[in-house]
């Protein structure tokens, strides 16, 4: 098991009682350098320039030449942007809407309540408002609630809000619906690597052995959005990340080349990213693409990430049958325990950890 310090550097202080407190001026240990904060930085300011929207239902359909028009888009998006949105994905829109709804109804709980679930650096499951242990450290702005999900042993439901009533079979009902997707995908991504449809799924352990954890992240308003990040820029080191955004807010920004593209979510879809391991397992065919956060001065946000990870011990490298002469191995074998240990300790910074790896350019 990782060895991380079991308690945070400074008390913990909930960005979303900050917010409600009523400051017309952020704190000094919310405000990122100027070189990092939004206004500072080009985004693309273009209502046409999104990230691929991608139709799920032909996969279920008898038209071979529509399965492998879906298939070839969802390769193209895995190989330019790292990033897509999926539609008609079998997921229920009802569940989606709930499993939102849900969560907001955590976060107006009393802050009593929600800090029953308070976690720490150990594991960081439950009710959380920082990433990394460095006392001093810029922070995001905003609280998230981490949980486990997959393997099933791996599973805590006490640790998991009692409040809403619903929240826990909400919970369990979520993550069957997810995770069936992400399985999905996963057959897709790797049959557009030119590998079996379940090596990928294989090399993360096998259905009983993948990894699954769900953040949800609660980004409260704030009186001066141009000075922060909701998350600052950062790649995400695990294998697949399947987001259920915030239909009514924006806050999503996606690398492109040296700008950022605001993803405009589509009416009940997902957004699908790739992780750092996805990344080193394609031989970076595949790419993780860094990404961030804005936040909104008039209104908040509820998002929910549910994480896809290899098994936590197992050594990841790049796929053999993708390794060639003219295209050697870019990443030594390493285990994802290994692997987070960085991010867990550091807190996010962009794509210094995988980009490191490298072994060749």
């Amino acid at each position: 098991m990782m060895k991380c310090l079991q308690s945070w550097p400074e008390p913990i202080v909930r960005v979303q009682s900050l917010a409600e407190s009523g400051i017309k001026t952020i704190p000094e240990l919310y405000i990122k350098p100027p070189c990092k904060r939004p206004s500072n930085d080009l985004v693309l300011d273009d209502a046409t320039v999104n990230i691929p929207v991608i139709d799920l239902q032909a996969l279920a359909g008898d038209d071979q030449g529509l399965r492998e028009t879906t298939l070839q888009l969802v390769s193209s998006a895995c190989r330019e942007w790292g990033f897509f949105q999926v539609v008609n994905h079998g997921v229920s829109h009802e569940l989606m809407n709930r499993a939102r709804e849900t969560w907001r109804e955590f976060f107006e709980q009393p802050l009593e309540v929600k800090q029953e679930y308070s976690n720490n650096p150990s594991t960081y499951e439950g009710y959380g408002s920082r990433l990394g242990v460095e006392k001093g450290a810029i922070l995001d702005w905003s609280d998230y609630y981490f949980l486990h999900y997959m393997p099933p042993e791996l599973r805590k439901p006490t640790k998991w809000p009692a409040l809403p009533s619903s929240c826990r079979n909400l919970i369990e009902e979520y993550g069957e619906e997810a995770t069936r997707l992400c399985g999905r995908l996963m057959k897709m991504l790797s049959l557009n690597l030119g590998l079996g449809e379940d090596y990928l799924l294989n090399a993360f352990g096998g259905e009983e052995n993948v990894g699954a954890c769900l953040r949800v992240n609660f980004y409260p308003k704030c009186p001066q959005p141009d000075l922060t990040l909701g998350i600052s820029a950062h790649s995400d080191p695990g294998g697949m990340t399947l987001l259920l955004p915030d239909e009514d807010v924006a806050g999503l920004q996606v690398r492109k080349g040296d700008r950022w593209v605001t993803v405009k979510p589509v009416p009940n879809a997902f957004i699908v990213n790739m992780g750092d391991q996805m990344q080193v397992l394609s031989n970076a065919i595949y790419k993780s693409i860094e990404h961030r956060v804005i936040v909104n001065s008039v209104k908040d946000r509820v998002s929910l990430a549910m994480f896809y990870n290899p098994k936590s011990d197992l050594l990841i490298e790049p796929a053999k049958a993708l390794v060639t002469n003219d295209r050697p191995a870019l990443y030594p074998a390493m285990t994802f325990d290994e692997y987070r240990l960085y991010i867990r300790t550091k807190g996010l910074w962009g794509k210094a950890q995988v980009e490191s790896l490298k072994t060749h350019e």
